[in-house]
């Protein structure tokens, strides 16, 4: 039996993706999401977060998208104060370590002060995996002792860290048949799907250049066909990083 970790992206974006993310776990499939500590819909999303207690929920660390939580940074703004955007990322770029730590462990934290407990780290467009970056994520993981994303570019190994054996970036694979599902992911025994499920509004419409298909997602995953194929069968396990740390 393939154990899955179905996990949404953004939670706390913003009002409209925090009630998508809780529809597709109260409806659908979803398992698991990681929540963006330092954006509009935050604290709604602890507030449902609480409620809905049987949702794994993560941190979302992030480096791209809105102000940073702390306010004496140089190398992570721009000259208003607001992270810079990805392609800031793209060629030669500078970040001091130190302030990137700050400011993770400030997202951290932030999320503890909620009252929730995280069940795993991740970070917003992936921007663990960038060279400056990774030392940081995983200096933080090991501090929290914190399940991570297995979307590492080079190998992934002495670390001492809890992941799933593998990553998939397409959520679409949970449209295949089962034996297609099965044999993409065979010798692996855990699995994470990322996903991006929400409904619209006016603020992720103008600030995100993924928006319309997180509505197809959302569908997706609280399908009838999908219900049946990975929740109501044999062949899959649908479950948290929780699960896997315990396990």
């Amino acid at each position: 039996m393939l154990k899955l970790i179905i996990n949404a992206d953004d939670f706390g974006y913003s009002r409209a993706v925090n009630y998508g993310i809780i529809d597709a776990h109260k409806k659908g499939v979803l398992t698991s999401t990681t929540l963006m500590t330092n954006m509009p819909g935050a604290e709604h999303a602890y507030k449902l977060g609480k409620e809905y207690n049987h949702l794994g929920i993560g941190v979302h660390l992030t480096l791209t998208c809105g102000k940073p939580l702390l306010d004496n940074h140089q190398t992570l703004v721009d000259a208003d104060g607001n992270f810079k955007k990805l392609h800031h990322y793209q060629g030669k770029f500078h970040v001091d370590q130190d302030e990137l730590y700050q400011e993770w462990k400030a997202q951290i934290e932030a999320f503890l002060d909620s009252g929730l407990k995280p069940t795993h780290i991740d970070s917003h467009h992936h921007i663990n995996n960038l060279e400056p970056m990774l030392p940081v994520f995983l200096k933080l993981a090991k501090e929290y002792d914190l399940p991570v994303r297995n979307n590492f570019n080079q190998a992934f190994a002495d670390t001492n860290l809890i992941t799933t054996d593998q990553f998939e970036y397409n959520p679409e694979i949970m449209l295949a048949d089962t034996e297609v599902i099965l044999d993409r992911y065979k010798g692996a025994e855990t699995v994470e799907i990322m996903c991006h499920p929400a409904y619209l509004d006016k603020f992720i419409m103008e600030n995100s250049s993924y928006a319309t298909p997180r509505l197809e997602e959302l569908e997706m995953l609280t399908h009838s066909k999908t219900k049946a194929k990975l929740k109501d069968a044999d062949d899959f396990q649908l479950i948290t990083y929780k699960d896997l740390k315990q396990g």
